[in-house]
């Protein structure tokens, strides 16, 4: 069954690259009603956006959904949050253009939508099954989709700081592996590349409170990183977040390689521009127990890796 929150639930913040304090209420939807997005603070124009593959724009370092007349950017991390918890409809309402980044994760988002609840809908879930590989390349980057009983990520990264290194890992996303294991690891980047993206009019938000900064064998944030591998955990949790814009939960082995944002949006417009690839299929019950969310409660936060 298709599933939305039981109640209205609020996060307030900064955004990461505006450095705007913004508030963000996440409200119950109906069945069939989907994912999306309402700007609070425009007035005289269209601010519903949907949080749909072919709604993103290019942005750098983040991804932005935009209806032509309003946009929002920064969405990854909430959509993570939605899709690995299970919550399949809801309206999102955004006094300003960007989601904020809280502590650089998932998991405040995770927890409110633990803790509000979900309620069942009168609707049956409906999933994009993957028939055929499709990939995209850029480069040395790679992002592929091919044919899994479930969800699967499946990333490798690669950095010359020795604090990141190669990391690579492999994950299924069913019994609740994304809140455990993913949800908590922030965003991160180089201190190098710090000063160039603020003079870019990016980051303007970021500090250590809310993002993994490195330098070389080092890591600046005092107390050090959530997990060894923090990093391509958290481009894990980026490509659920970005793969959720399908509308619909996948069925599939998603395989990233120095993959980001805009490569996994490139990947969802060639997968759907390949009717032959996959199928819309309305998921059994057995199928339904293994989408990311199914059975968490604010037990598994507490548990996380």
């Amino acid at each position: 069954m298709q599933t939305t929150l039981k109640a209205p639930i609020s996060f307030s913040g900064t955004g990461l690259h505006s450095g705007r304090a913004v508030q963000v209420t996440i409200h119950p939807a109906s069945a069939e009603y989907g994912v999306w997005f309402r700007r609070t603070d425009l007035e005289g124009r269209d601010a519903l956006i949907p949080a749909r593959w072919d709604a993103v724009v290019p942005s750098r370092l983040c991804t932005m959904v935009s209806n032509g007349n309003a946009e929002v950017s920064t969405v990854e991390h909430l959509m993570a949050a939605l899709a690995g918890c299970g919550v399949h409809n809801a309206l999102i309402e955004i006094d300003g253009p960007e989601v904020p980044v809280m502590d650089g994760s998932a998991a405040p988002f995770v927890e409110g939508i633990l803790a509000r609840g979900l309620r069942r809908l009168d609707a049956p879930v409906r999933a994009v099954r993957i028939l055929e590989t499709v990939e995209v390349t850029e480069g040395e980057a790679r992002a592929a989709l091919s044919p899994a009983n479930n969800l699967e990520i499946d990333f490798a990264i690669d950095f010359a700081e020795g604090a990141i290194g190669r990391q690579e890992k492999t994950l299924s996303m069913a019994n609740g592996s994304f809140v455990r294991e993913l949800c908590d690891s922030r965003t991160f980047c180089r201190n190098a590349d710090v000063e160039a993206m603020r003079a870019n009019g990016l980051a303007l938000g970021g500090s250590l409170d809310n993002a993994v900064v490195f330098d070389g064998d080092i890591v600046l944030n005092p107390d050090g990183l959530r997990h060894d591998d923090e990093p391509v955990r958290h481009k894990m949790l980026d490509a659920l977040g970005d793969l959720y814009l399908a509308g619909t939960p996948i069925l599939g082995r998603y395989t990233g390689i120095r993959a980001g944002h805009a490569l996994t949006n490139r990947l969802l417009r060639a997968l759907f521009a390949r009717p032959g690839a996959f199928r819309m299929e309305v998921c059994s019950p057995a199928q339904c127990a293994r989408l990311p969310g199914a059975g968490l409660n604010v037990v598994d936060l507490k548990a996380v890796a």
